[in-house]
């Protein structure tokens, strides 16, 4: 009988609960094993939840519980979810979390105490919600070379900006109806200024590379600013807006980044609207591989938590290969100002741009002037802004 304690009794917590009961039969005839849900931590006391009998409120229960060999961390934030996922590790204990801030900030020690404990760290959840792409990274492109990471990687940005973009609404009546229907939080900020996005990329990023970058070293843009007039521009020019997370490994090193692009229609990625995600993926054999589906959400997160607490569980007696990550040095990094892609300038006026600047297309809409120019790089682009009247500048895709 394996024994699971889940720390967090929230909307991924309660969610990951309900699946191990409610999917109990079809997961232990799978597993060939049975399991049962021993303690839930949480601060609160939840006297109508089934569950009742096994809140608790002193890790230290879980932690000093020799039969607890299992356990699912889903409580956010840095602290003390990651005390205390290292002090489970420390102990012998798995453990599996859908949370991407301790992961993005924390993995490389995680990972590395879980390997010389013999146990499991996994973090299927923290990216993607429901959508499996952590484990297929993993083992499926494990034979291949993987050069880039793209993708919609927030849900709550991308039902915003298809308000925008589909209904006409502001930026901050799209925002109030997506803290209404429950997708923002009453601060958005993680959402809105792509800082989920950032620790979602970082981790893409680790697993492609094997080097963990720390979020806030990283660029990062969110959406705030963007206007209808942006919206319609896109329109124009063949494109939607989508704040995207993407990540490049190449020959002079590793560059990520979070921005709003206008991403081409031709692209899969401008296709996946309101509060879904997708993430592609090339890799030097297999090519081009696309994950999407339901980024977020109760039961779709839980099922990604669940789908590891079985991978844990199935390889209890198995030495499998663990995650060794290292920690991003700057020789790891190529310098973001030669990062070269097609930009989309929109200005009020006419825009002179320097004789080496190929354009590929200029259009003007709603009393604007856009350019879309060739690949430039990150230093061309601050250039061309400090030097004429731009309204909005984005990277397209």
């Amino acid at each position: 009988m394996i024994k699971i304690a889940i720390l967090g009794f929230g909307v991924v917590g309660s969610g990951t609960a309900e699946v191990l009961t409610e999917n109990k039969k079809i997961i232990e005839e799978r597993l060939g094993t049975e399991y049962e849900i021993k303690y839930i931590l949480d601060l609160r006391d939840f006297p109508e939840s089934p569950f009742a009998d096994r809140i608790v409120h002193d890790f230290n229960i879980i932690l000093n519980d020799p039969e607890v060999t299992l356990v699912a961390e889903m409580m956010g934030g840095s602290h003390p979810a990651y005390d205390f996922s290292k002090a489970c590790l420390e102990a012998g204990k798995s453990v599996v979390t859908s949370n991407k801030e301790v992961v993005s900030n924390f993995g490389v020690e995680l990972c590395s105490i879980a390997a010389k404990k013999g146990v499991r760290y996994l973090f299927e959840a923290s990216v993607g919600g429901g959508i499996p792409v952590i484990r297929p990274m993993q083992n499926d492109l494990a034979s291949n070379k993987i050069t880039k990471v793209c993708g919609i990687l927030n849900g709550t940005t991308n039902y915003i900006l298809t308000k925008m973009r589909d209904e006409g609404a502001s930026f901050d009546s799209a925002l109030k109806e997506a803290q209404k229907l429950g997708y923002a939080e009453a601060n958005p900020s993680a959402d809105v200024d792509g800082i989920d996005a950032a620790r979602k990329i970082v981790i893409l990023a680790a697993l492609a590379s094997g080097t963990l970058i720390p979020p806030k070293s990283i660029h990062t843009e969110g959406i705030t600013a963007i206007t209808l007039l942006d919206t319609k521009v896109a329109e124009a020019l063949g494109c939607s807006i989508k704040l995207i997370g993407q990540a490049h490994i190449g020959d002079s090193g590793l560059t990520a980044l979070v921005s709003p692009c206008m991403v081409r229609k031709t692209n899969p990625l401008s296709r996946i609207d309101d509060v879904f995600n997708g993430i592609l993926i090339d890799a030097n054999m297999v090519g081009e591989v696309m994950f999407y589906g339901p980024g977020a959400g109760k039961l779709p997160t839980a099922s990604a938590v669940v789908a590891d607490i079985i991978d844990v569980i199935a390889h209890l007696d198995s030495e499998l290969k663990t995650i060794n990550w290292s920690e991003a040095k700057e020789c790891d990094l190529a310098p973001f100002d030669e990062f070269s892609i097609g930009r989309v300038f929109i200005s009020k006026s006419e825009i002179a741009f320097p004789s080496g600047v190929k354009l590929e297309k200029q259009i003007k809409a709603e009393g604007a002037v856009a350019y879309l120019t060739a690949p430039i790089t990150e230093k061309e682009a601050e250039e061309i802004k400090a030097n004429s009247e731009i309204l909005s500048c984005f990277r397209i895709i």
